[in-house]
């Protein structure tokens, strides 16, 4: 068996160092198992030291000109040789004993997609909530958060991938379709729980809350309009780091 792990990274110097280092430690149990594993990050068109960083740690670096998540991923998955993918977020850090639980799941042979939980690595009690809450949410309506994403590698290539005119809410789109996928042969979605996966909260401190509440608002009255135009998404693709 092996594992593709894809990281969409723009202007990452910062935060990829520790992501890469704490994903490195967390599948050597998978190796040490008779897995094969590969790394790869996919530069976003950026103007940091981002691809050397990645190259130098040992990753495979592939590049996608246009600044757009979606984009980014399906590039990296493109490169990807694995029979599973797993989609990681350049600020987000995993733990041994997660990878060990998505390990445990693809050999049961009973599921075809998950996503795990999130803890905000900082941040005072209403970040904590809205973590709390999405992950309700995440558990019942099976969607998993883009951050953390493993699928069987012909799943997500029979669907087509991620949807290139989402700027946001690409997971969901995605999520969506994988249910819908007849290769899926009768297995399911699950959402982890045990191991939350570790998240940066620097968008809190990037971002003033009257921004994050145009955006929501905007969603809300909108939604479609929104999560398809890049200015409207502008809290994820001003270049804030």
């Amino acid at each position: 068996m092996m594992l593709s792990v894809v990281i969409p990274a723009f202007n990452e110097e910062r935060l990829l160092p520790a992501t890469l280092t704490a994903l490195r430690e967390s599948l050597k149990p998978l190796n040490a198992a008779g897995w094969q594993t590969e790394i790869i990050v996919c530069d976003n068109n950026s103007t940091d030291a981002t691809a050397r960083i990645a190259a130098e740690a040992g990753a495979i670096v592939v590049f996608e000109p246009v600044n757009m998540i979606a984009r980014a991923r399906n590039a990296g998955a493109a490169a990807a040789r694995g029979d599973w993918i797993l989609f990681l977020d350049a600020d987000s850090t995993p733990s041994p004993e997660l990878i060990a639980d998505v390990a445990h799941h693809i050999g049961s042979g009973r599921v075809f997609a998950g996503g795990s939980t999130v803890r905000m690595d900082s941040g005072p009690f209403p970040v904590h909530f809205a973590a709390a809450s999405w992950n309700l949410t995440s558990r019942i309506a099976r969607w998993p958060a883009g951050s953390f994403i493993f699928v069987e590698a012909a799943v997500f290539r029979d669907v087509g991938g991620f949807a290139t005119t989402q700027y946001v809410g690409e997971e969901i789109e995605l999520a969506r379709r994988l249910k819908r996928s007849p290769v899926r042969r009768g297995r399911r979605l699950v959402i982890l729980s045990q191991h939350p996966l570790i998240t940066s909260a620097r968008k809190l401190r990037l971002y003033r809350p009257g921004e994050f509440l145009r955006f929501f608002l905007r969603a809300v009255l909108r939604p479609r309009h929104t999560t398809t135009s890049r200015e409207a998404c502008d809290i994820w693709y001003d270049g804030r780091r």
